[in-house]
């Protein structure tokens, strides 16, 4: 009997590779701990698993997982001939993906659309920065997929998240509910109900639901972080700075994140509660410069991780540091990093330094732009944070008004009408004086 994955593609292994590297899978879809744990397993037990090889060099480039990306690269495609030829299709659209071209993996997935881990790799989630241009391009992917999945649970809850981003919030949350009345862990269901909540402004029951799920089916989450993040925004928005330390001090310390999750998860919350009116006694983020590695700050590994890294220099003051990651980003094979993030540190440099005018126009200048960085909205919104600091460092009130008008236009925050309202006593003072 031939060994098959979770969505019945055949798996060139011995049986019991094949069973630790579905454990594997299906981790990842769940969001649970122990993806590469059930995948480097299955290699241990069939080191001539070619996919498993590819698979795990494609967790340690996304979710900077501890493995030694080239070694497992090289030993999948040695091994991807004697696979069959979707295995050796998914292998190198891995090692495309991992060389900066996307193009084959999307390719795959309109031949293979049940291959779930690359469809998961192709959408900006929880898990994966995404592979596409232009965020349409990765909901055409989804949607092509649907026939392939019907009522899947985890499908479901991808194609609810699809909808957030589409702004279409009361699909997403039906989808949401509908996946996690089948699948009551399933996390990147939660995670697109937590989107809903946010982008809709419903911050007390978003806080409630999300506090509850943590606390119960959502439990055995390996991305707890994120989700704990997901709350503290609402915490933010409500402008409960109690809150908000509590959850930091119980959940988002980054001397207990996986991976890169104390720079995208703890970082931007640090960042963004630094800036907040009437903040005070906010956490260095030089704990969460420590939990990184070193290479993600220097050289990182996608747009999305680059941009959580200008945030964290900037957060430091650390003007050189920017400098070295436009001048990395500059010279990139890759060209978002040569067109986004190479401009994106070198207005933070600006800031760094004091040009917060000039900071301010350069990234509105880059405002069209950011959806090419990854990642969710909501996690984009550091940098209009940015924009709005160094327009309101700058003097020029009236603008961070307007930027401050159009966030609440999208949702309800008293936090930013509290900022709101602090540029116009700033505005009255000058006058007065």
């Amino acid at each position: 009997m031939r060994c098959r994955d979770p969505y019945g593609y055949e798996l060139t292994c011995s049986p019991e590779a094949a069973s630790a590297f579905n454990r594997g899978v299906q981790g990842l879809l769940r969001l649970h701990g122990g993806a590469e744990q059930g995948v480097a397993t299955a290699l241990a037990l069939d080191p001539t698993f070619a996919v498993g090889h590819a698979t795990l060099a494609l967790l340690g480039h996304e979710m900077c997982v501890a493995v030694d990306v080239d070694s497992r690269m090289r030993d999948a495609l040695t091994l991807a001939p004697r696979a069959t030829e979707r295995e050796r299709s998914h292998v190198h659209a891995i090692a495309s993906h991992l060389s900066g071209d996307s193009r084959p993996l999307i390719q795959h997935l309109e031949t293979y659309p049940r291959d779930a881990v690359l469809l998961s790799t192709a959408v900006p989630t929880i898990a994966f920065a995404g592979v596409t241009e232009v965020p349409a391009q990765a909901w055409q992917i989804v949607e092509r997929a649907i026939p392939a999945y019907g009522d899947d649970w985890w499908f479901t809850g991808l194609l609810a998240f699809i909808r957030q981003e589409q702004r279409r919030f009361d699909e997403a949350m039906d989808l949401s509910c509908r996946s996690l009345a089948e699948e009551p862990s399933a996390g990147h269901s939660a995670h697109a109900r937590a989107h809903a909540h946010y982008e809709t402004g419903d911050h007390d029951a978003g806080l409630a639901w999300m506090d509850d799920w943590v606390r119960g089916d959502g439990a055995g989450t390996d991305s707890l972080s994120h989700f704990a993040w997901h709350a503290a925004l609402h915490e933010l928005s409500l402008g409960d700075m109690d809150a908000v330390r509590r959850r930091y001090e119980s959940q988002l310390r980054p001397d207990g994140a996986l991976g890169c999750r104390a720079l995208v998860d703890t970082g931007s919350l640090l960042f963004r509660w630094a800036l907040t009116p009437d903040a005070h006694d906010v956490p260095p983020m030089a704990a969460v410069a420590a939990a990184t590695p070193e290479t993600t700050l220097r050289h990182p590994a996608t747009p999305f991780l680059a941009m959580h890294s200008a945030v964290l220099h900037l957060a430091q003051d650390d003007a050189a540091a920017l400098g070295d990651l436009e001048a990395w980003a500059a010279r990139h094979d890759h060209p978002t990093h040569r067109e986004v993030v190479a401009p994106l540190a070198g207005a933070l440099r600006s800031m760094a330094l004091g040009s917060c005018s000039a900071a301010a126009d350069r990234l509105a200048a880059l405002d069209t732009h950011l959806w090419r960085l990854g990642g969710s909205d909501a996690q984009r919104e550091i940098i209009e944070e940015a924009r709005i600091s160094a327009l309101l460092r700058s003097g020029r009130l009236d603008e961070a008004r307007l930027v401050l008008d159009g966030r609440l236009d999208r949702r309800e925050s008293p936090r930013d009408r509290r900022w709101r309202a602090a540029a116009a006593r700033s505005e009255s003072a000058s006058t007065v004086s």
